[in-house]
């Protein structure tokens, strides 16, 4: 699949990148790592290690250099501690036990700080950056009042691989960081763990992921072998995201064949009536819509048990989440969780 941001060959099948775990950031033998304190400035006249003969490079020399060109630009004074410029995004993103060892174009620098040029000379300059985003104040998506909120991507390319467990074995969820929320796989994800007890509690014909995001509740479910899943979401970068990361774990799942019905340049910026934007067909149904969850019900289909996850942001108030499941069920769409 071509990459709909830079162009290059980003996104592979989800097959091809887990067969590279865990090993993709392991050092060889050759490989040298000098931990840096990231609550400290970089030491004066400290110099990055440059790549090993491998091709990879511990992860704080290749934070160092960064360093260096964000102070060199003057976007920092030097003063600041190491950890406090930017966060780090590896590519792919998964559960791991020790610092990674990066290679090129492995890493998405999330940031406040840098403009343009300094971004264009990390890219240009660092190889195993492949991005630069600069972040804002507030969390990519819709706003509580309706307002669109992203981040910045400044050079490169932001989107990241982030492979996530199962029950029923890894998935792997893309998405565009500039535009999506962050998640940080670990190595047992709790709404995962609350979707899988969901199902095996309820046993539903139909699993809904009303709040979908970039699919991964949904593609949890549909993991398990639930006949029909359906995704949606009322931001159209959650409801493009989800319907590429079908395409992309179709072969973990009981589907033949992924049909894309609206495209990218199609989806608005937040949907209100579902649209159908893609299907997976074959043993199970698999739809993506984008739209309000409130108007979803109208097109579900008819099932004898069905069971939708309401992943909500602000969810850790009580109001909020009484709030979303009444009208969810208001709208005619049956027994739902928080997870």
């Amino acid at each position: 699949m071509q990459c709909p941001v830079c162009g290059a060959a980003c996104l592979q099948d989800a097959g091809s990148v887990l067969a590279t775990l865990p090993d993709v950031f392991t050092p060889c033998e050759r490989c040298a790592a000098v931990p840096l304190d990231k609550r400290c400035p970089l030491p004066a006249d400290y110099e990055p290690a440059t790549p090993c003969r491998c091709g990879r490079r511990f992860i704080d020399d290749v934070f160092a250099a960064c360093y260096l060109i964000f102070a060199d630009e003057g976007v920092i004074n030097g003063t600041e501690a190491l950890g406090a410029i930017a966060t780090p995004l590896v590519n792919p993103g998964f559960a791991m036990s020790a610092p990674p060892f990066l290679s090129a174009q492995s890493l998405v620098l999330l940031s406040p700080h840098p403009d343009r040029t300094t971004a264009d000379r990390i890219v240009h300059e660092v190889p195993e950056v492949q991005g630069v985003v600069q972040s804002s104040a507030a969390v990519p998506g819709v706003g509580a009042d309706g307002t669109l909120v992203s981040h910045t991507l400044l050079a490169g390319c932001d989107v990241q691989a982030n492979i996530f467990p199962t029950s029923f074995g890894d998935f792997v969820v893309y998405k565009e960081l500039s535009r999506l929320h962050l998640e940080f796989p670990r190595p047992v994800n709790p709404k995962i763990r609350a979707v899988e007890r969901a199902i095996r509690r309820e046993n539903p014909t139909v699993f809904v992921d009303a709040c979908c995001g970039a699919g991964t509740l949904g593609l949890a479910a549909a993991l398990t072998g639930t006949p029909e899943v359906v995704f949606n979401d009322a931001y159209g970068p959650a409801a493009f995201w989800t319907a590429v990361n079908l395409m992309a774990n179709r072969e973990a799942l009981l589907i033949d064949e992924v049909v894309l019905h609206t495209g990218r340049a199609d989806l608005p910026a937040v949907g209100s009536e579902p649209v159908l934007v893609a299907e997976g067909l074959g043993e199970q149904h698999i739809a993506v819509y984008q739209g309000d969850f409130a108007r979803l019900p109208a097109v579900l289909p008819a099932a004898p048990r069905s069971l939708t996850a309401l992943d909500i942001f602000g969810k850790e108030e009580r109001e909020a989440q009484t709030a979303t499941l009444d009208r969810w069920k208001r709208a005619g769409g049956g027994k739902a969780f928080i997870p």
